[in-house]
C-alpha cells in the first residue's frame, strides 16, 4: 500500500475507536511513515514543527488572550445589556438579545466555543428564568455561536490564509462581515417564528433615551475593538499579527481602566487559560501539517484536481459537490484540522475551475464550522449541552429549524459570491 492509502485508512480507524482528532492525525502519519517505509521518521518531526513555524500564526494566541481579557473585564454583561436595550422588549426579546449579544461578542472572541461557554451560558440561564424552554435556549445559543469563527477576528481564517496563499487574513476578515450578519439575521427569523408559536413574551419595559445613551457609551470601547482591528489593517497601520497585539493592550486598558472590573490578581488565571487554549490549537495545526505533507508528497491534491477536471463540472456544480462533501466531512472532523487537510487539496481545484478564492474560502469555513452543531461529533453541541445541563437528545430536537436556516444561508453564500467577496474587493483586498 502507498503511504497515502495507509494514512487515510489509519486515520479512519483511529477516529472510529475514539482517539482525539489531533492525535489521530499524528498517529496516522507515524503509521503511514513506518508501514510504507518510503520516508524517514525525521519527516514527522520536521513537518510538525514547520507547521507552526509561522509569523502570522502568532496572531492566534494574542487574539485568544484579548478575548479572555475582555471577558475578565465584565465585557459579556456590558454587551448583553447593550443588545437587550434594542430588542429585549419585543416578542421573543431574550432570544433576540442572545443572537445580537453573541454576534457582538464574536467580533472579539473569534471562537464559537468561547461564545457558547461565556455569554451563551449566561443567556441560557436568563431565558430559562423568563419562561423559555431550556432546550430551545441552548439550541439557539449553539446555532448562533457559529458566527464566532465567521465575524472577524477569526482563528480559523488565520489558519485558512496559511493553508492557501491566494487569500490574505485581511481579505478573509472583511469577507466574514456580511455572511456573519446574514447568519445572525437568519437566527432572528427562526426565533421570531418559534417565539410566535410558543408565545414567548418580551420585556414590556422600554429603556429611556438616557438609559440607552448611558449603556451605549459604556459598551462603546468593546464595540470599537473589531473596528480598530479591521480599520487599522485596512489603513496599513499594522498587520494581522500586529493587530492581535494591539487588541491585547486595548482589552487590558478597557478592562482595567474603562470598566474597572479587571483585577491584576485575575491576570495569571487569564494567561493560564489562554496558554492552554493556544496549546490545543497549535497541537491540531502541527499534527495536521504533517498529515497534509504526506498527502501532498504523494500527489493526492494533483490527483484530485485532475479527477475533478476530467468530470468537466461547471463552477456551480463543483460548489454543490464541495458543499455536500464538506458537510459530511465536517460531521466527523473539527474545523481547524479540516482546513489544514482539505484546503491544500480543494483550493487549487477551485481556482482551476474559476472560483474566486475569497468566495471559496468562506464556503469552506462556513461548511466546516456547521459541523460543530451536527451530531455525533459536533463540539458546540457538547459544550452547550454541558453548560445548559440539557440532554443532547433534547438539544438536537430543537436544532431542526436552525439547521434549515443555516442551509438557506449556505445556499445564498454559494450562489451569490458578492456576499463574500464584494466587501474585501471594495476595501482593496485581493
Amino acid at each position: 500500500m502507498t503511504a497515502s492509502a495507509i494514512l487515510l485508512a489509519s486515520v479512519c480507524i483511529y477516529l472510529a475507536i475514539g482517539v482525539p482528532v489531533a492525535f489521530a492525525l499524528g498517529l496516522s502519519t507515524v503509521t503511514a511513515l513506518v508501514l510504507s517505509d518510503q520516508f524517514p521518521m525525521i519527516v514527522m518531526l520536521k513537518e510538525t514543527f514547520t507547521g507552526i513555524d509561522s509569523f502570522p500564526l502568532m496572531a492566534v494566541p494574542f487574539f485568544i488572550l484579548a478575548a479572555e481579557l475582555m471577558s475578565g473585564g465584565s465585557l459579556t454583561e456590558v454587551l448583553l445589556r447593550f443588545a437587550g436595550q434594542f430588542v429585549g422588549h419585543k416578542r421573543g426579546g431574550l432570544g433576540y438579545t442572545n443572537v445580537v449579544g453573541l454576534t457582538f461578542f464574536s467580533g472579539i472572541s473569534g471562537s464559537a466555543l468561547a461564545d457558547a461557554a461565556g455569554p451563551g451560558s449566561m443567556m441560557i440561564k436568563m431565558m430559562d428564568k423568563a419562561g423559555y424552554d431550556r432546550a430551545y435556549a441552548a439550541a439557539l445559543t449553539a446555532s448562533t455561536a457559529i458566527v464566532g469563527p465567521i465575524i472577524p477576528p477569526s482563528i480559523i481564517m488565520i489558519i485558512y490564509a496559511l493553508a492557501d496563499d491566494n487569500v490574505s487574513v485581511g481579505a478573509l476578515f472583511m469577507a466574514g462581515l456580511l455572511p456573519g450578519i446574514l447568519i445572525a439575521a437568519a437566527m432572528c427569523v427562526v426565533n421570531w417564528y418559534v417565539s410566535k408559536r410558543r408565545n414567548y413574551r418580551g420585556d414590556n419595559e422600554h429603556p429611556t433615551l438616557v438609559e440607552i445613551l448611558r449603556t451605549t457609551w459604556k459598551a462603546l470601547p468593546a464595540i470599537l475593538l473589531p473596528v480598530l482591528i479591521l480599520g487599522g489593517m485596512r489603513a496599513g497601520w499594522f498587520t494581522p499579527t500586529e493587530a492581535s497585539v494591539v487588541a491585547v493592550f486595548y482589552a487590558l486598558v478597557c478592562g482595567k481602566y474603562w470598566y474597572g472590573t479587571l483585577e491584576w490578581k485575575a491576570v495569571p488565571d487569564i494567561l493560564s487559560r489562554s496558554a492552554l487554549l493556544t496549546a490545543s490549537v497549535l497541537v491540531i495545526i502541527a499534527m495536521s501539517a504533517s498529515f497534509a505533507w504526506v498527502l501532498t508528497i504523494e500527489g493526492v491534491p494533483q490527483l484530485a484536481a485532475n479527477w475533478i477536471a476530467d468530470m468537466q463540472l461547471s463552477p456551480w456544480m463543483f460548489l454543490l459537490v464541495v458543499n455536500v462533501f464538506l458537510l459530511v466531512f465536517g460531521i466527523f472532523i473539527e474545523p481547524l484540522p479540516g482546513v489544514m487537510v482539505l484546503v491544500p487539496i480543494l483550493a487549487p481545484v477551485a481556482a482551476k475551475v474559476g472560483i474566486d478564492p475569497i468566495h471559496f474560502a468562506m464556503i469552506v469555513i462556513y461548511n466546516l464550522t456547521l459541523g460543530m452543531i451536527t451530531p455525533p461529533v459536533g463540539g458546540l453541541l457538547f459544550v452547550t449541552s454541558n453548560v445548559s445541563r440539557v440532554p443532547l437528545s433534547a438539544l438536537t430536537r430543537e436544532l431542526k429549524p436552525f439547521l434549515w436556516a443555516h442551509g438557506v444561508v449556505l445556499l445564498l453564500l454559494t450562489f451569490v459570491p458578492a456576499l463574500s467577496n464584494w466587501l474585501p474587493h471594495a476595501m482593496g483586498f485581493k
